[in-house]
């Protein structure tokens, strides 16, 4: 074997191992309590046996307002009620997507995970500052409060990292890149090329596919509201380089992991989805 090969094996071998991210190792601490809300599909959902163990990985969710209580109503999909309390928008596919998405993680890698997820409110103090990998589904119906933007634009520039996620055609698009760019409104949202080691950290994903959600099943179309054509963009530093924001745009990821226990959706998603993401956290606590 090369011994460019080998070299190659044996950087993704430290990349995946629990030595990773020791450099969190005593965040936990300092994190709020593990929290639970209603969500959109799931009133209540059966906690894991170890919930309460902590782990030096954890996945957060980005809570948020919904659009429509900026623009009265957006297609009147999880637009009621107080987002604080949980059932809106942010918390589609939650938490069941989340909890399979850790059992996929403890599989795949050696990264020392929880099992259950963190629900994250840029409005609690400092409290986003814990938690270094940030995702926010169904981007395209978020709209983030004047109070909340340069709270969210320190704590990338200080090394979090972010995904939008579940974003379909261009209006929805739209309102996510205005979200990003109220964030970062001198850096560009671009399309993330083939070679990028986000593509590469673990999983070689130079050939990707559109990612689409259950729902596909019963209607028989793989997209919504036009948007035929996956995206995987996002926003880097322009100075060090650093991918600091990821946006996938016409691509169900969440569907892909809370239904990949599913006989009946196609396993080919979630094996994409999955392995998109354990990329993305692996590069987001290595750049």
């Amino acid at each position: 074997m090369p011994v460019s090969d080998i070299l190659r094996l044996v950087r993704r071998a430290f990349l995946v191992t629990g030595g990773l991210i020791a450099s969190v190792t005593a965040l936990w601490s300092f994190q709020r309590e593990f929290r639970q809300y209603p969500g959109m599909e799931y009133a209540s959902f059966e906690l894991p046996p170890d919930y309460k163990t902590p782990a030096e990985f954890v996945f957060a969710r980005l809570m948020y307002p919904t659009i429509s209580s900026r623009y009265g109503g957006f297609g009147g999909f999880g637009g009621r009620g107080d987002w604080r309390q949980g059932y809106t928008t942010w918390t589609n596919d939650y938490p069941r997507s989340d909890r399979h998405l850790m059992v996929a993680f403890r599989r795949l890698t050696r990264i020392d995970s929880r099992s259950v997820e963190q629900p994250v409110n840029l409005e609690d103090g400092d409290d986003v500052f814990n938690w270094p990998f940030l995702y926010a589904g169904m981007a395209g119906r978020m709209w983030l409060t004047d109070e909340m933007v340069p709270k969210l634009r320190e704590y990338l520039d200080r090394g979090g990292f972010l995904i939008f996620d579940d974003i379909w055609g261009d209006n929805e698009y739209e309102i996510a890149a205005e979200n990003a760019s109220r964030v970062f409104p001198k850096e560009q949202i671009s399309e993330i090329e083939d070679a990028d080691p986000v593509f590469h950290s673990v999983f070689d994903l130079d050939k990707r596919y559109q990612i689409s959600g259950q729902w596909s099943l019963r209607s028989g179309v793989p997209y919504l509201n036009g948007g035929v054509v996956p995206h995987w963009r996002g926003i880097s530093d322009d100075k060090t380089h650093r991918m600091k924001m990821a946006i996938w745009v016409n691509n169900d990821t969440g569907d892909s992991w809370e239904w990949a226990d599913d006989p009946e959706y196609p396993e080919r998603y979630s094996a994409l989805g999955i392995r998109i993401t354990i990329n993305h956290a692996i590069y987001a606590m290595t750049h």
